[in-house]
Order: C-alpha cells, then structure tokens, then sequence
C-alpha cells in the first residue's frame, strides 16, 4: 500500500465530542493528529464522505470528512488548512502545557 498522507502524524489521547448532522452527538477517542485530519481508534457509525464538526483547543469548530474506515480505527480529513502556528499550540494545548493563544 502507497502511504498517501503528508502531514506528520504526532500521537495524542484525547476525547471530544462530534456533532453529525444526521446522528447527533458522536464521542470521538483521537489517537493521532496533523494539521490536515486525525485519526480515532473507536468505531464510526458513519460512512465514507460523511462530515461532523469537531472543536479543538485553540483551533475552535472546524468539519472534517471520513476519509477511511479499518475495524475500530478511522480517519478524517480536516475541512479547512490549519495555519502552522496554530496547530504548534493546538498540540501544546492537547499536550498540557501552555500553547494556548488568547
């Protein structure tokens, strides 16, 4: 299998909360992240294509889309570019340590 991503993955252990337009509230349990998508290790109740929107530290809302599904781990492709310096904090704010912009 090609490795077709471009962004640097970095490994996180974060839960948060997905608003799906057709399901509700979907709990998300992140295991890696990039400045273009993420990826979870708990089941999706959704399909290829399908959006929800996400909030993150620092960066706020933004949609992804449901690029893959394999068993319990799925990714998504962020909807919108994060701007470097703001995924730098993002991490540093997922990390525990004081990244966050005012």
């Amino acid at each position: 299998m090609i490795e077709m991503r471009r962004g640097r993955r970095h490994d996180i252990a974060h839960s948060l909360t997905a608003d799906h337009r057709r399901l509700g509230e979907l709990t998300l349990e992140i295991v890696n992240i990039s400045d273009q998508g993420f990826m979870c290790a708990n089941e999706v109740e959704i399909q290829r294509g399908e959006r929800i929107e996400i909030r993150l530290p620092v960066i706020g809302r933004i949609e992804a889309h449901l690029v893959w599904v394999h068993g319990d781990r799925s990714g998504f492709q962020f909807e919108r570019i994060v701007r470097p310096d703001d995924f730098r904090a993002l991490l540093a704010a997922l990390n525990g340590r004081s990244g966050k912009r005012s």
